[in-house]
């Protein structure tokens, strides 16, 4: 079917909001090349879970559109017009599967190798995109914190070797209620920039009072991730693939768990799901589990402050002894832990500096209960040292 056959009743099966959306932008859909309406449609489909920074984004997609003239509007859409679609493609159901669309579209261009002039037109589309619907100025500077190294006692491995030339590395940083000082200044900034799903905690292990922050911890997921990994392990002694795997956990929702899907709630939990189904070993190790979060959140909700909390995770093993270990009394590795945590800062950092305002973001990374940390700010001179005594709050406040 091509888009400018679609009707409202097509859109029956979307949630709410989504239905509502795509039918409020029905006359542009419908001029848009059938290379380009799915994938845009694949991020309509889940407008009721998406987060405020993800809606806005695909609310300026459709403004951006529909403020273009004819002529400008079709030199913009041209590249993707030109792209040939196979007859499979023209035929496939992807008003309500754009997303297996978008996958077997992607699969399709690689094997006629218009995989080249597709990226070149998605490129030049975002890039004509932002600069006409730029994001408005933050009314905070962002602010990531991240604290590895949980429950080691001793270290010989040299810290923070990728962090160390973005910023100042101080040697003598006061541990005394370190974490409770953090949590303070994450909780600060949210009560004076109260925004939805812009202030986050995420644990490794326990958490601490979550009040007016966004939260998720490896431990208060126990049950489902104990449900997923039951499904893993099914699929797995079915003898099916990697792909089958992959397919089923994508079509996995919270409904299917019992999970709360209205308001806040369906948010919350459609991300949470997303973490363990679509992060690899995000279900078993808890290191990977928060710098999937990290990465997700800093991609998806853009937050203002995230705090990102690294625990001890299970030793590595053979899939089929982690699997079994899951429903036993597990062996922590934190050692090889504050390893994995250290790398996971550095990638959060990365993930901080692609978003906007980013010439102007903070960054916090302290080795739990220790003395070193790293801190980055436009203030710290970079690739520094400093062995003056301080203490954490003292440091967020510096930075911040």
């Amino acid at each position: 079917m091509p888009p400018a056959d679609l009707q409202p009743a097509q859109f029956a099966g979307y949630p709410p909001k989504a239905r509502q959306l795509a039918i409020e932008h029905l006359d542009l859909l419908r001029r848009l090349p059938l290379s380009f309406v799915p994938l845009l449609l694949r991020e309509v489909i889940a407008y009721d879970w998406k987060f405020p920074a993800e809606r806005r984004e695909l609310e300026n997609q459709f403004l951006y559109l529909a403020e273009l003239d004819t002529g400008r509007f079709q030199q913009v859409l041209k590249p993707f017009a030109k792209l040939q679609l196979s007859a499979e493609l023209e035929r496939a159901n992807w008003v309500n599967e754009p997303t297996q669309f978008t996958e077997q579209l992607t699969a399709h261009l690689w094997a006629t190798h218009q995989i080249d002039q597709f990226r070149a037109a998605a490129v030049d589309y975002i890039h004509e995109l932002n600069v006409a619907k730029p994001q408005p100025p933050l009314p905070v500077p962002r602010l990531a914190i991240v604290l590895i190294g949980q429950g080691v006692s001793e270290n010989r491995y040299r810290l923070f070797r990728k962090l160390r030339p973005h910023g100042v590395y101080f040697s003598k940083v006061n541990p005394g209620d370190g974490r409770k000082m953090l949590m303070d200044a994450l909780v600060a900034r949210a009560t004076a920039h109260p925004m939805p799903f812009a202030h986050w905690y995420v644990d490794g292990g326990e958490s601490m009072s979550c009040e007016g922050l966004s939260c998720i911890s490896y431990q208060a997921l126990d049950s489902l991730r104990a449900q997923i990994m039951t499904n893993i392990t099914k699929v797995m002694e079915s003898g099916v693939g990697p792909e089958a795997l992959r397919t089923k956990l994508a079509r996995m929702t919270p409904e299917d768990f019992g999970m709360k899907n209205t308001g806040g709630d369906a948010v919350l939990n459609r991300f949470q799901l997303s973490v363990l189904t679509e992060g690899s070993g995000t279900q078993i190790y808890s290191t990977t589990f928060v710098q999937w979060a990290a990465r997700e959140l800093l991609r998806r909700a853009q937050p203002l402050t995230l705090l990102a909390r690294f625990a001890p995770r299970l030793r590595e093993q053979s899939i089929k002894d982690l699997l079994a270990q899951e429903r036993q009394r597990p062996l922590l590795d934190p050692e090889g832990s504050l390893r994995d945590a250290d790398m996971g800062a550095y990638y959060t950092w990365l993930n901080q500096q692609r978003l906007p305002g980013a010439d102007q973001s903070r960054f916090l990374v302290w080795f739990e209960d220790h003395s070193e940390g790293v801190a980055i700010a436009p203030s710290m001179k970079a690739g520094s040292e400093s062995s003056e005594a301080i203490s954490l709050k003292e440091l967020v406040s510096r930075i911040a």
